[in-house]
């Protein structure tokens, strides 16, 4: 991170267009004090051209904060800064009037080069000026009576500079194509800079959105499974009370009920629980694709998830989740390919990208390596594989991150049957001993949605 392209890189996308644009705004500076600035030398005395190129230099700086603070304005992190666009423009005119006057003009007839200094002076300083300013207001209608004032400005103030009578019009002419061209050009920065920063707005609330409504469907179907069975529970539970205080032998038929219906929705809670954290590979790769693609990001996927165990399927869903996940939060990739490589002895995962998360360091991951030094998702992807007997692999190289999953995949039991060696269900030999453990029960896992952000 160190280095520029560490720098630039952790940038998110919206940060690198408003370092783009201001940065963008700071080289028309510059561009000032070069074009109009250095070719006063030469064509007037060495006392008037350092005057001439101090004063090009002094305005240009201007025109340098004046944008700087315009787009903090923009951005709503400091207040519209009117008093520096009203220092812009008293230094633009000044900086205009003073350098055509110190190049001659007013007092004799002008040679060629000092009328092509004069020229450049009132033309150029006053389109930066006026392009510059355009960046304080957001009222199109402003920007053009602004543009429009400059040029009927510069025209009518070329005449008592000393410019012949058919410069005059030429004059304002120049001023309203070039201060026209550079407003049009700030406004359309920051009309880009602030759609950047309100699509990516809108990609966050859309994935909060996403997971409000996750948890709104999860919480109507407990209701839905568990509010008629508690219903029932409290109206039984009360009728025994009722009974048991009569000392009727009604009561004990009732609880039995009331433990029938609580062990029945225990069980249907488990299902809809199984449901909703048990993720189908296939949907997910399918889902993972159509959402980068959407994002503009370019998704391959290559394999096939077909005729995989449910309990692989499982866990390497929710890796695919995962890693979408962080493809589209934690970086700004262009390039997203996801592969599935099915052997006899396993099945490997593989997403690689080229947005190199900003946590992504040099430094070791939790599997040795390069990788990122903290967040919950991984971790939680690493429960779920081991789970599988499977082993996540996470870090960066090159400029691309790559995310590997392996799962081993056993022999199903109809299988060991037929392998010559092993005995069959209900022989009486001694079973030989498995060179691969059997799958164990899968735990409790914790609730999904505590993992969605690594």
């Amino acid at each position: 991170m160190g280095r520029p392209s560490g720098w630039w890189r952790g940038k998110s996308t919206p940060a690198k267009v408003e370092t783009y644009t201001r940065w963008s705004f700071h080289f028309f500076a510059l561009l000032e004090a070069i074009s109009i600035g250095l070719p006063v030398f030469g064509n007037m005395p060495a006392a008037r051209s350092w005057a001439v190129f101090l004063l090009v230099c002094g305005h240009s700086l201007c025109c340098a904060v004046a944008a700087s603070r315009a787009l903090d304005w923009t951005r709503g992190t400091r207040e519209q800064p009117r008093g520096i666009l009203l220092a812009l423009t008293a230094s633009t005119c000044v900086t205009a009037v003073v350098g055509a006057v110190l190049s001659g003009t007013p007092w004799h007839p002008a040679s060629d080069g000092e009328f092509l200094v004069a020229s450049s002076l009132l033309v150029g300083v006053t389109a930066f000026g006026t392009g510059t300013v355009a960046l304080g207001t957001r009222d199109r209608r402003r920007m053009t009576y602004v543009v429009l004032g400059a040029a009927a400005g510069a025209g009518a103030l070329s005449l008592p500079l000393g410019f012949p009578g058919p410069a005059a019009p030429v004059t304002a002419l120049l001023v309203l194509l070039t201060a026209g061209f550079l407003t049009f050009t700030a406004a359309f920065s920051v009309w880009l800079l602030n759609a950047v920063y309100e699509l990516d707005a809108a990609r966050e609330t859309r994935a909060r959105l996403a997971v409000a409504e996750e948890r709104l469907r999860f919480g109507r179907d407990l209701h839905d499974v568990m509010g008629r069975n508690l219903a029932v529970i409290a109206l039984k539970s009360e009728l025994a009370v009722q009974l048991a205080r009569r000392g009727r032998s009604e009561a004990m038929d009732q609880m039995t009920e009331v433990q029938r219906i609580a062990r029945e929705s225990q069980r249907e809670v488990r299902e809809v629980v199984r449901g909703y954290r048990d993720a189908d590979l296939a949907n997910e790769l399918a889902g993972s694709q159509g959402v980068l693609t959407a994002a503009g990001i370019d998704c391959a996927i290559t394999g096939t998830a077909a005729e995989l165990p449910a309990q692989v399927q499982s866990a390497l869903g929710w890796v695919v989740r995962e890693a979408t996940t962080n493809v589209l939060r934690h970086g700004n990739a262009r390039k997203c390919a996801l592969s599935l490589r099915v052997t006899r002895e396993r099945v490997t995962l593989t997403v690689e990208n080229d947005g190199v998360p900003r946590e992504a360091g040099p430094g070791p991951g939790p599997d040795g390596g390069s990788g990122p030094r903290r967040g919950s998702g991984l971790v939680g992807l690493r429960e779920r594989l081991e789970e599988v007997d499977g082993v996540l692999r996470a870090g960066a190289s090159g400029g691309v991150f790559r995310l590997t999953a392996e799962v081993p995949l056993r022999p199903s039991p109809d299988t060991r049957a037929d392998t010559p060696g092993k005995p069959a269900p209900g022989s009486d030999e001694a079973p030989r001993e498995s060179p691969v453990p059997p799958v164990p029960p899968v735990p409790p896992v914790p609730h999904p949605m505590r993992e969605a952000t690594p």
